[in-house]
């Protein structure tokens, strides 16, 4: 991982703290210090444990402090996670052996070891998913809890699924522990970053265009599937976007947008937008690395990066986080990737499936029409 002195893209920590904390009947221990408990806790809003390491304990050893929190939570019913940060990573101590009586899930994935993916992958490989050839449901993927829309997304795909009689296995990563033993062979995604790899996938749900692929391929695999209630509410709201595009378009000229997102919500940004709107899409700021080599974007980690393209590019349309939103406040503004601060959000809102098209569209034209205000 490349050194940054204002990273906007969490570390393997995080990634490896959401994908556990999604999971219902089991407690994460962050092993490290006061600031990297308190990171992933601000941004993921789930209850965490921590054993707040200080120098005394780089000095001594940490071992006694991660082992008293961890007798402190026994014998409350859930599987214990332990997640390995860089300083006692540093120090070089045997965790593993310390851990041997215990029957806890070790997680290493210090922040230096890579992205939010790579630690969201290494926890999900430490819970050892499989396969159940005897479930007929489709899974769920893409749902992490680092993603402010993650929860929306896994509402609009059962709602989805539902109207087209599809049975659903696990969610990745938000259901109950037991089930990651249980995943059906199948497998739809919200969010591509945040694949599991388990199962074969048949698409995503970003997009009408995807929707509509995806769920032909679930009628293929599942008999009792009828995908025609999705396609019905899809050329329905597809009119309903045009119309209102339409509408505005009469009275402003399309935005000229920079987008600042993971890749998956980046891509499905640009093509929303140039779709409907005829935006000039000036600059595309992936997060992490594009998985498409046909992405003509950047990957854009740095803060000081960031704002030069915003700067230079003088968009009227900014779609991000509330580092975005920090460099210019006079233009509309669109939240689309975490950290959202400032706002509140109880309701779950959507990017993937049907609403969250229509969630996507009408937020930036709220934004834009009230700029021109």
């Amino acid at each position: 991982m490349p050194e940054c002195a204002s990273p906007l893209w969490p570390c393997a920590m995080t990634g490896a703290a959401a994908c556990l904390a999604g999971f219902d009947g089991i407690s994460i221990v962050i092993h490290g210090s006061s600031g990297c408990y308190y990171y992933p806790a601000t941004l993921l809003h789930t209850p965490l444990h921590g054993t707040f390491i200080n120098d005394n304990d780089v000095i001594f050893g940490s071992e006694q402090r991660l082992l008293e929190l961890l007798d402190s939570l026994e014998g409350n019913g859930k599987k214990i996670a332990v997640i390995m940060t860089c300083v006692p990573a540093i120090l070089g101590e045997d965790i593993l052996s310390v851990l041997s009586d215990y029957p806890v899930i070790l997680v290493d994935a210090p922040g230096f070891s890579g992205d939010v993916e790579s630690g969201y992958k290494k926890a999900l490989l430490a819970l050892a998913p499989s396969i159940d050839t005897s479930c007929e449901g489709i899974n769920i993927d893409g749902a992490c809890l680092l993603d402010p829309f993650s929860g929306g997304n896994v509402q609009e795909v059962l709602r989805l699924m539902g109207n087209a009689s599809v049975n659903v296995g696990t969610v990745f990563c938000s259901d109950l522990l037991e089930k990651v033993k249980r995943a059906a062979p199948y497998t739809v995604g919200t969010n591509g970053d945040f694949s599991s790899g388990i199962g074969t996938c048949l698409g995503g749900m970003l997009g009408f265009g995807e929707i509509r692929t995806t769920f032909g391929k679930i009628a293929s695999v599942c008999p009792g599937a009828d995908p025609t209630p999705v396609e019905k509410e899809i050329e329905r709201e597809d009119e309903r976007i045009v119309r209102a595009c339409d509408k505005f378009l009469r009275r402003f000229d399309p935005p000229r947008a920079v987008i600042f997102s993971n890749f998956s919500y980046a891509a499905f940004a640009e093509k929303t937008l140039r779709y409907y709107l005829d935006a000039d899409i000036l600059a595309v700021g992936s997060r992490n690395k594009p998985c498409n080599s046909l992405f003509q974007g950047e990957h854009v980690q740095e803060f000081s990066r960031m704002k030069t393209l915003i700067n230079d590019h003088n968009p009227d349309l900014v779609i991000g986080s509330s580092f975005e939103r920090s460099v210019d406040t006079g233009r509309a503004f669109v939240g689309l990737t975490p950290p959202l601060r400032g706002i509140v959000r109880l309701a779950p809102h959507a990017v993937a499936g049907v609403t969250g098209t229509l969630s996507f569209v009408e937020d930036v034209l709220n934004a834009c029409i009230d700029r021109k205000k």
